[in-house]
């Protein structure tokens, strides 16, 4: 037999600031002992959401159908007062099937790649990372039978398993040595990575209402802390120079493109001759990693070198091209980075992403803000640029402190003098 649920006094936000904070929501009874409209509010939080709660077949399932109009006036569709968030659920509840069915860790993984491709966002990486180390350990499990504790326990083995090496296809995969604490600290950053699209993809089978609760992967589920401080290697320039000098001729415009940019590999790999602007010296990024477009603008030589690679070409034609005339491909540039950087004795070597860092870095050390850089890369704040640029900022917060701090116009002239010090 179904307890009796203790009514909450939930019709408006100042009866709401009254109730107790936390993981329990607070009940109002919609049908007696079966359905109920809830509200929750996490501590430290300003505004709470609506829950659904639903009995069918002797289980309780629930679901969120809104946010509580507790900051930002109602608008009847995400933001619900209490007679609104109360329609709704009367709507809701008079259906006899739960929304959320029974659904697999590898049917969410799906669902999220169709909906990447819908937004014409790049699926390369959720799709490989879920090949990896999301399906072989939790494919098969139902999303809705998920625990924080098996979620732990899976987080933890990404983080201690070795890095992978490249390995041949359909050959036996090579992983890296563990060493010492640099690789711990690597290893569990990865893990980061890799549960912040496990999350992704869990989050939008909730917020598609194909699960009922987010409590397994949500707030429970932490990432590791203090291991994201990654050592960002960049080149100086002169290392940049002696990089560019070794590299051979189709290779070198690609290198020299990066250094001028700060743009990643498949950006500068998908640019056509139409993408830069003689007249605005800049270049135009269609399709980025995040799916956002953006416009990279270059100094003076830079867009002198795009005049030079563009030049009577067609507009649709590539602007970089290997030697045998073909678009450059995913991972072309590995085998090409290690030559070069052997041949120009860098030492330790960089990837050609590190040319992305270089950029960032030299711009950064030259006065450049940190928004400018952000925006440059194609963040949208400057929250990645501090953490791993930040550091060498501090000349230009020096001189920007120098320049532009109050000055005060006080005599510090005195007739007193320092009594010596006495000799012993």
């Amino acid at each position: 037999m179904a307890r009796t649920v203790r009514e909450a006094r939930l019709g408006t936000p100042t009866a709401r600031r009254r109730l107790e904070a936390g993981r329990q929501p607070h009940w109002h009874s919609i049908v007696a002992g079966r359905d109920h409209l809830g509200y929750q509010r996490w501590p430290h939080d300003k505004v709470g959401r609506w829950i659904l709660r639903r009995r069918r077949g002797g289980h309780y399932s629930t679901e969120q159908i809104g946010i509580a109009d507790d900051a930002r006036r109602a608008d009847g569709v995400s933001i619900l007062s209490f007679d609104q968030a109360r329609a709704k659920a009367v709507d809701l509840a008079a259906t006899e099937t739960a929304p959320a069915g029974r659904i697999t860790v590898a049917r969410a993984v799906a669902d999220y790649v169709e909906f990447l491709k819908s937004q014409g966002r790049n699926t390369y990486h959720a799709e490989s990372t879920a090949a990896t180390h999301i399906l072989p350990r939790l494919g098969d499990q139902e999303v809705s039978q998920l625990t924080s504790a098996q979620l732990r326990r899976w987080l933890m083995g990404v983080a201690d398993q070795p890095a992978r090496k490249r390995s041949k296809a359909n050959g036996r995969q090579k992983f890296k040595a563990l060493d010492g604490d640099e690789s711990v600290r690597r290893r569990r950053s990865s893990a980061n990575r890799i549960l912040a699209t496990l999350k992704a993809i869990l989050n939008h089978a909730y917020d598609e209402r194909r699960c009922a609760s987010n409590d397994a992967w949500g707030r429970r589920l932490k990432r590791f802390k203090g291991v994201d401080g990654a050592r960002t290697r960049f080149l100086s320039t002169a290392e940049a120079l002696r990089l560019i000098n070794a590299c051979d001729p189709d290779f070198r415009l690609l290198v020299r493109a990066a250094l001028e940019t700060g743009m990643r590999y498949g950006e500068l790999c998908r640019l056509e001759i139409s993408d830069f602007s003689p007249s605005g010296g800049t270049v135009a990024v269609r399709k980025s990693k995040t799916g956002r477009a953006r416009h990279v603008v270059l100094t003076a030589e830079g867009a002198a070198f795009f005049r030079r690679a563009c030049a009577g070409r067609l507009g649709s034609a590539r602007i970089f091209l290997r030697s045998d005339g073909e678009p450059w491909a995913r991972s072309n540039q590995g085998r090409f980075m290690a030559a070069v950087n052997a041949r120009a004795k860098i030492e330790p070597p960089i990837t050609f992403h590190g040319l992305r860092h270089t950029w960032a870095s030299l711009a950064v050390m030259n006065g450049t803000p940190l928004m400018v850089v952000a925006r440059n890369l194609g963040h949208v704040d400057t929250k990645q640029v501090e953490r791993h640029y930040g550091h060498l900022s501090e000349s230009y917060v020096f001189e920007a402190i120098r320049a532009g701090a109050p000055r005060f116009a006080v005599d510090d002239a005195t007739n007193v003098e320092a009594i010596p010090a006495r000799r012993r």
